[in-house]
């Protein structure tokens, strides 16, 4: 009797290297990435009144709460640029690091119901956290130009530079660290559940530990160096010296450093994320 040739589709195989990233099975689950984007978009903010309004109440009302206390109270200077734009800056950069962050690391645990019933590259779903905060972020962006040519009108210096062209290349290397990050954690927490605890307090203080409400102008000698080994904070100030003419260029070496730090980062993510996904389902 003649077997029937069966054409398949799509042929699951183990990954020999774990390193080993298939960009062609990506690329071919690439609606179900576009679902996953419009999900988290919408879930978010889904059964509210404001809803996507929140996008630009946030922003809004954290820059008035660091103008009271630490503009007003704490009297911490911005390097002569209004503090509005200043912490506005800061806080566009900083938020989708942390959104992206907070989210990617919590993959394995929140979506362990779908990842046990069918198959599909697991990447997709840190990817689709990173791609959908790009929303959030693009329209918070926007708030901040808005701001910023409110105080061009009225004639505040507050002029950006060259190195404002680098934005694309910044955000992108914000991407890269929070996904790098966020899914070795999320690898960590399908056995240590008091990681995701930890990590969340961890975030806060990391805010604190970047020039967000303070210029890095105010610090000096090793503890400059010190906040330089934080590889967000070359993004961050990059970004406020673009757009803000701030302080002094923190200079291409530190930018390399954060560049070469991600590639790292995004690396030894992928080996621990592709070796987890193997067996994560009898410890999740």
């Amino acid at each position: 009797m003649k077997e029937d040739n069966e054409d398949w589709d799509i042929v699951i195989k183990p990954k020999n290297n774990l390193l080993e990233i298939d960009f062609r099975e990506l690329w071919q689950y690439r609606d179900l990435l576009s679902l996953f984007v419009k999900k988290d978009i919408i879930t978010q903010y889904k059964q509210t009144i404001f809803g996507p309004l929140w996008y630009l109440f946030q922003p809004l009302l954290t820059t008035v709460m660091y103008m009271v206390v630490f503009g007003g109270i704490a009297g911490i200077p911005t390097d002569g640029v209004p503090q509005a734009l200043f912490y506005m800056a800061g806080i566009c950069m900083w938020q989708y690091f942390a959104d992206c962050l907070t989210k990617t690391s919590n993959t394995f645990v929140s979506n362990a119901g779908i990842f046990g019933k069918v198959y599909f590259p697991r990447l997709i779903t840190p990817l689709s956290c990173t791609i959908s905060n790009l929303v959030r972020f693009g329209i918070q962006f926007g708030l901040f130009l808005c701001v910023y040519l409110v105080y061009a009108f009225v004639g505040v210096d507050a002029s950006f530079n060259m190195y404002a062209l680098l934005f694309p290349i910044l955000v992108l290397l914000l991407a890269g660290l929070a996904l790098g990050f966020g899914i070795i954690i999320s690898s960590m927490t399908t056995k240590y559940r008091d990681l995701q605890i930890l990590f969340t307090f961890v975030v806060q203080l990391w805010m604190y530990a970047t020039p967000i409400v303070y210029p890095l102008s105010q610090a000096k000698g090793k503890l400059h160096t010190l906040m330089c080994l934080n590889p967000v904070t070359p993004i961050i100030e990059t970004f406020k010296y673009g757009f803000l003419n701030a302080g002094d260029f923190i200079g291409w070496g530190w930018l390399a450093y954060s560049f070469v730090f991600t590639f790292v980062l995004l690396s030894v993510g992928i080996l621990v994320f592709n070796r987890v996904q193997r067996s994560f389902m009898d410890t999740v």
